[in-house]
């Protein structure tokens, strides 16, 4: 499948990481796309790293597992830098998204080898910029300042 995009979303439970893979998910499909958006998580609670997955393709899509080699992982917690390998089998024609205010020097060292496109977005900043509100870091409350 030459046009499957994969994607892997890292997170902590209560972030909302499984919600955005759903609604990626769901916006590709109204675009006649065929999808598939999953969780991955065991009997943690909240807090505890999860992950998600995507796929996205113009063919019906016959593969039904995990993602091992993505195209693109999003980072919702940059914890997890410290405590996931988030970059394990990311393409280097791919990319990596991480939500975080923390330098560049710090992401490529937290990266190790990793040689492909890196972004970051400082998501908080974006939701206090256009909501005027962010949600509490481990649930979907919403916290106003």
């Amino acid at each position: 499948m030459h046009d499957l995009i994969e994607i892997r979303w890292h997170g902590r439970g209560g972030q909302g990481a499984k919600t955005a893979s759903l609604l990626l998910a769901d916006a590709a499909f109204n675009t006649g796309k065929y999808i598939q958006g999953f969780p991955e998580y065991g009997p943690e609670r909240m807090g505890a790293p999860i992950t998600a997955y995507n796929r996205i393709s113009d063919a019906p899509i016959m593969i039904h597992s995990n993602i091992y080699e993505p195209d693109y992982v999003v980072v919702v917690d940059d914890t997890l830098l410290e405590a996931v390998d988030v970059t394990s089998g990311l393409k280097t024609t791919g990319a990596i998204i991480i939500n975080t205010t923390k330098d560049n020097d710090y992401l490529k060292k937290s990266l190790g080898n990793y040689s492909g496109d890196i972004y970051k977005i400082d998501a908080r900043k974006v939701s206090m910029e256009t909501l005027r509100k962010i949600f509490s870091k481990y649930s979907n409350a919403c916290r106003c300042c």
